[in-house]
């Protein structure tokens, strides 16, 4: 295995992550805040182990394996978590390194987990690093596959294959796709910003919410989260944005480049907002049948709880554990479910949701008619078994993973709901589960350093969906 294009790539990444830690250096500096020195060190350090990385494996012409794809995919999202959790440690968040990696896999992923308490107090420098480190987490791995591969004039499509989604090449050029995506991510970043400033925010408040929302990360700079605010407006308008964030982004490229029918005719965006709309009026009736909310209070809080926790963002804009155990209920399957593929979300994700319902809709026929030839169709193309497999397989990691890191984490001494909402919240990248413990309105800060790693193994094997972390562990890929 030829290991310098891994540990070239995973230079640059972690000489982006330095270049990323000057944006907290100047807003430590502006508040007079010692953090500054924190950050200046470890931008030092990250820029120093990147360049030495780039330097000592750089060569021309650049050959790629797929089996290197999928070591440098994995180290990617690790080398970036490691050395993003240098300031956590060492700033006056005052974390171990169990806690600082937990935190930074936590952004990194997009999760929204945190084991840090008194965020009001902290300074602004590390607070804006968690939400740097999620809103490039985001779009991140978008970034590695389709922009640094084409530098190494390697194909920027290839990286997908370590995934189970795939990807519509709308654009003749990996990198075009890559500078219009990651642009359409800013704008819509930068609106959300706009209107949250316009609606009562902060600036400071605003630009986080904003990074939050659009990489369905879900993190606050309250520990209060959202219901600091006491605002419907800012709550319509992270509905909004969520929702947007949970729509694959090249649906969007589609639109721009002049298809104006391209969400909506997508059979998987359809699906989704309907989901939301099923999941909103039947939490709202709840709500008012067992007299917790009325009216338009109901409504709004059912949609915001439903639209969050399908795009497994985790805003929180209340205790929703108080609404009774169907209103929890409610919340657990919407984690399952995820929102699109091809988005920022997390979870099992509409599209194999929607293809493991006509697999089943075609046993059933077959069963009906066993001579009858039926086809698996989805947005008006044939599936092919291949796929189809592809999608059972993932399904079952994903419920054989929720069960044993489930099982991990009560080993570790967690009852059975901090354990198993803990681990669906980890792999589906949400951030948050149910009971006291770490419901909305509790912390992962009270859980133990091995129930601490044990989900930031289960954050990362959730981003890079599975496959990518199995194929990696299995001895047959090191013996080649």
């Amino acid at each position: 295995m030829n290991f310098r294009p891994v540990f070239y790539v995973n230079g640059i990444l972690l000489l982006v992550l330095a270049a990323a830690m000057i944006a907290p250096i100047l807003v430590d500096l502006s508040d007079n805040s010692a953090d500054w020195q924190v950050f200046a060190s470890a931008q030092a350090v990250t820029a120093f182990i990147g360049l030495a990385l780039v330097m000592m494996n750089r060569q021309q012409g650049f050959k790629i394996s797929l089996r290197e794809t999928f070591l440098l995919t994995t180290f990617g999202w690790v080398f970036m978590a490691s050395f993003g959790a240098l300031p956590f440690v060492f700033s006056q968040a005052e974390m171990n390194f169990t806690g600082g990696f937990f935190e930074a896999m936590s952004a990194i992923t997009t999760t929204g987990s945190t084991a840090i308490t008194g965020l009001d107090l902290l300074p602004r420098g590390i607070i804006l690093w968690r939400f740097m480190l999620l809103w490039i987490g985001g779009i991140g791995f978008l970034i590695i596959a389709l922009a640094v591969f084409p530098l190494l004039q390697i194909s920027g499509m290839q990286i997908f294959k370590t995934q189970s989604f795939q990807i519509e090449k709308v654009m003749p050029s990996a990198s075009q796709m890559a500078a219009f995506i990651v642009l359409i991510y800013t704008m819509l970043t930068a609106l959300c910003c706009i209107f949250l400033y316009t609606a009562g925010m902060s600036g400071f408040d605003a630009i986080c919410h904003a990074m939050a929302a659009i990489s369905t990360g879900g993190i606050s700079t309250h520990d209060a989260a959202i219901a600091h605010f006491n605002n419907p407006i800012i709550e319509l308008i992270l509905i909004t944005f969520m929702i947007m964030g949970g729509i694959p982004f090249v649906l969007y490229l589609r639109f721009l480049r002049g298809d104006r029918g391209a969400i909506w005719a997508d059979s998987q965006v359809r699906t989704f907002l309907a989901i939301i709309g099923i999941m909103t009026v039947t939490c709202t009736w709840w709500l008012i049948h067992t007299d917790k909310m009325h009216g338009l209070e109901a409504l709004r809080n059912a949609l915001f709880l439903t639209v969050s926790y399908i795009t497994t963002t985790g805003f929180v804009n209340g205790d929703h554990s108080d609404w009774g155990h169907f209103a929890v209920g409610i919340a657990f399957i919407s984690i399952f479910m995820g929102s699109c593929s091809g988005s920022t979300a997390g979870g099992i994700k509409i599209f194999r949701l929607q293809i493991l319902f006509l697999m089943l809709k075609q046993q059933l026929s077959k069963l009906m008619t066993p001579h009858g030839v039926f086809q698996v169709r989805y947005n008006g193309k044939l599936v092919e078994p291949s796929v189809q497999s592809a999608v059972a397989g993932f399904f079952f990691i994903f419920i054989m993973s929720w069960l044993i890191i489930g099982v991990s984490l009560q080993l570790t001494g967690l009852d059975f709901e901090t354990a198993f909402s803990g681990a669906i919240s980890a792999i589906s990248n949400t951030g948050v589960g149910t009971g006291d413990l770490i419901g909305p309105s509790g912390n992962f800060a009270n859980l133990p350093g091995s129930s601490i790693w044990i989900m930031s193994f289960a954050m990362l094997f959730g981003r890079i969906e599975f496959l990518t972390l199995l194929v990696v562990l299995m001895p047959r890929f090191w013996r080649g």
